[in-house]
């Protein structure tokens, strides 16, 4: 006569096996709950630093590059060492006609701690004269008015745009400044627009606090005849600003009759290689995520193989008696894997959940109405993460299944 099938009740002996062993099993969930904790933490404060960093270099040019002159470090063709030099406004035409990886070649002039006034109220700040390829490298956000266009700069028109702490102090109303004069330094400037930009990468002086005139009027005004304090560049696509500089510099160096292998005569900075390195940084941060937290996910999993073997060994001649009255290996299989996939699921989820409530607590008190950070990690790396719970689990509880498995009957009935 066939033996009727022993119907195991899977969620009973679940809690009968956690709580025999109620410190094995809080000790095993709380490694697991630590371990997706941590994983689910730092992806997403990962993901949240790299779009505040990001914020920071929003409208900077990642492909661009900038060179200033310093005093000479070798002598050459009669100069002594320790030459003083300027670059001046022929060598943006140097560049521009004999490196052709160039894409766009503009100088810049700043003056520092200047004094802005418009009527009772005044703020200092940053004067730069520029010429309206420099959008290209650093975007403007204007709000209020336009940018310096072709004819500011060939006509030296004063006019000016003004950066969003100088508007927001000089006009706190929040009215158009546009066709207002302010002072700066005793001479008269029209504002014809306002931007909003508030990256802190930027070229000689923060945006924000900063007032734009046309390269040429700040030449006249200020008596800078040909010289040019900076030129900026960007590298056409396909080009490494890496591969440009050289050029560049070589280019500079013949003209002004600079040793070619002199190093100290120019002073340049690389803005491509400082946007690798901070990809690079948070490459790492990520990657360093996954192993701690993969690590300590895979110390809870193994955890839970052990509190199974355990538990299968003292329940040796329970499982024994089952498979006598009909349980099949199948049943006994199912039930010991599911104890394994039930604790590590619960202890994840319960892991993740307090992650993602910590991730958005961060991401409310860090993000503001002009600019959201999300920390949060995404849909995907969310169904990622419970899927990596039911293999752990499932992993954790084969080496305890098959145990169970190889149990015979009348073994277990004489270890009793």
């Amino acid at each position: 006569m066939k033996m009727k099938r022993f119907d195991l009740d899977v969620w009973e002996e679940i809690l009968v096996t956690l709580t025999r062993n109620k410190t094995r099993s809080l000790l095993t969930a709380f490694g697991i709950f630590w371990g997706i904790f941590m994983l689910v933490a730092l992806m997403g404060g990962a993901q949240g630093m790299q779009q505040m960093l990001s914020r920071e270099f929003e409208g900077f040019a990642t492909n661009s590059g900038f060179i200033g002159s310093n005093k000479t470090g070798k002598a050459y063709k009669g100069f002594q060492q320790g030459r003083t030099w300027d670059l001046e406004n022929a060598d943006v035409e140097r560049i521009r006609r004999s490196v052709g990886e160039v894409e766009v070649i503009t100088p810049s002039q700043a003056r520092w701690g200047i004094n802005i006034i418009y009527g009772e109220r005044s703020i200092d700040g940053t004067l730069k004269g520029l010429y309206p390829e420099y959008g290209k490298i650093e975007e403007p956000l204007i709000s209020h008015g336009r940018y310096l266009n072709d004819m500011d700069v060939r006509e030296r028109r004063r006019v000016c745009i003004i950066g969003k702490r100088i508007y927001e102090t000089l006009f706190p109303g929040g009215e158009n400044p546009c066709g207002q004069s302010v002072k700066i330094n005793g001479i008269y400037y029209q504002v014809i627009g306002v931007s909003m930009s508030t990256g802190n990468i930027s070229v000689q002086g923060r945006s924000e606090t900063s007032v734009i005139i046309p390269f040429t009027t700040m030449q006249q005004n200020y008596n800078l005849g040909q010289k040019v304090q900076l030129l900026c560049y960007t590298a056409k696509k396909g080009y490494s600003i890496s591969e440009v500089e050289e050029k560049v510099a070589q280019v500079v160096k013949r003209a002004h009759y600079i040793h070619p292998d002199d190093s100290q005569a120019l002073v340049q900075v690389n803005a491509e290689a400082m946007f690798s390195m901070m990809d690079n940084l948070f490459s790492g941060v990520r990657i360093l995520g996954w192993m701690v937290g993969l690590g300590t996910l895979l110390a809870g999993a193994i955890g839970v193989s052990n509190i199974m073997m355990v538990t299968v060994k003292e329940r040796t001649t329970e499982i024994g008696i089952r498979r006598a009255i009909g349980a099949r290996p199948g049943d006994i299989l199912r039930q010991i894997l599911s104890e394994s996939m039930v604790l590590t699921v619960f202890a994840g989820m319960a892991g993740i959940t307090l992650a993602v409530f910590l991730l958005n607590a961060v991401e409310t008190n860090l993000s503001t109405p002009e600019a959201v950070v999300h920390f949060q990690i995404s849909f995907w790396e969310a169904i990622g993460s419970c899927i990596l719970l039911l293999c752990l689990g499932l992993l954790a509880g084969l080496a305890p299944a098959y145990r169970a498995m190889s149990i015979k009957p009348i073994d277990a009935i004489r270890d009793e």
